[in-house]
């Protein structure tokens, strides 16, 4: 059977992106307390050690920038740098290699080992952490362990709107795409001009079958930012869904104009292939919405 019409619930998709650095400041305080960052050069026989100048933010920026380009190097550095004292951003540094190495679900458990070790840190560091381990699980497609994160985290952060959005993806890629909607409401009832959360509550009420407050939704955030291109593939899909084909496939391409190399637009370019085959061959087809599998 010919796959359908792409009407997957809308994600975010810069996720590795969302492994940021933790608290700089708060870092480097904690590597100027824990050592060398990098091995000391060997001193010859019988010299005292040399004198380590004390590691710095900007040694956490330049692993975190290579764990990005050659995660493997990074990850290997990371290592080294933690037996030296690297301690926390050395640990951090190599969750962000892992990530980068696809090795989602052990990046989630460094984290979240970060995590339970910062008993002394700042609460906001600790958030941070967890909910980047949330990230991580929902990278290795592990919903019920990356909600488990982001309680933890809002527990510290408890109407932190990132990690609401985050959770609610958890829960619709769970399938609870009411649970989503809860979520996304506290995060529109203190932003209600938030685009993001708009396109993420209208594909929860679109997998639920309420299209019109689904198309609302997608229709507001559009106002907000018309270029928004997961609004657009959004609306389109709800379009198609409410039997608006002209309406759907406007949405589509206009994508393929604004962002012809992004994700959007090449599941802009399925679904107009499938809309085409469906209008070449009406009463052989029909379109209906996907299995409720996917992400906001």
């Amino acid at each position: 059977m010919r796959p359908p019409i792409n009407t997957q619930f809308a994600k975010r998709v810069n996720r590795v992106g969302a492994l940021r650095p933790l608290a700089l400041a708060a870092a480097a305080l904690l590597l100027a307390r824990t050592g060398p960052a990098w091995p000391a050069t060997p001193s010859a026989p019988g010299a005292s050690a040399p004198a380590v100048a004390p590691p710095t933010a900007q040694q956490y920026d330049q692993c975190l920038a290579l764990a990005r380009t050659d995660p493997q190097r990074a990850y290997d550095q990371a290592t080294t740098w933690r037996d030296f004292g690297g301690g926390f951003p050395a640990d951090h540094c190599a969750a962000v290699a892992l990530v980068g190495l696809k090795k989602y679900s052990e990046a989630a458990l460094k984290l979240q080992g970060m995590a339970g070790a910062m008993m002394q840190a700042d609460p906001g560091m600790r958030a941070d952490a967890l909910e980047q381990a949330g990230n991580a699980w929902l990278l290795a497609s592990k919903p019920i362990e990356a909600k488990a994160d982001f309680d933890a985290a809002l527990s510290f952060k408890p109407n932190d709107p990132e990690i609401l959005i985050d959770r609610a993806e958890a829960y619709a890629l769970n399938g609870k795409f009411f649970d989503a909607i809860d979520d996304l409401n506290r995060v529109l009832d203190r932003s209600p001009k938030r685009v993001d959360a708009l396109i993420y509550r209208a594909s929860a009420y679109r997998q639920l079958g309420s299209l019109d407050l689904a198309l609302d939704d997608a229709t507001r955030a559009l106002t907000l930012d018309p270029n928004a291109v997961a609004g657009l593939l959004e609306r389109g899909n709800i379009r198609r869904l409410k039997g608006d084909r002209a309406g759907a496939q406007s949405d589509w391409q206009r994508i393929l104009q604004l962002a012809p190399t992004s994700p959007e637009a090449q599941a802009a370019k399925d679904n107009l292939t499938r809309l085409a085959e469906d209008t070449a061959a009406p009463a052989a087809r029909t379109v209906g919405p996907a299995k409720a599998s996917a992400k906001p």
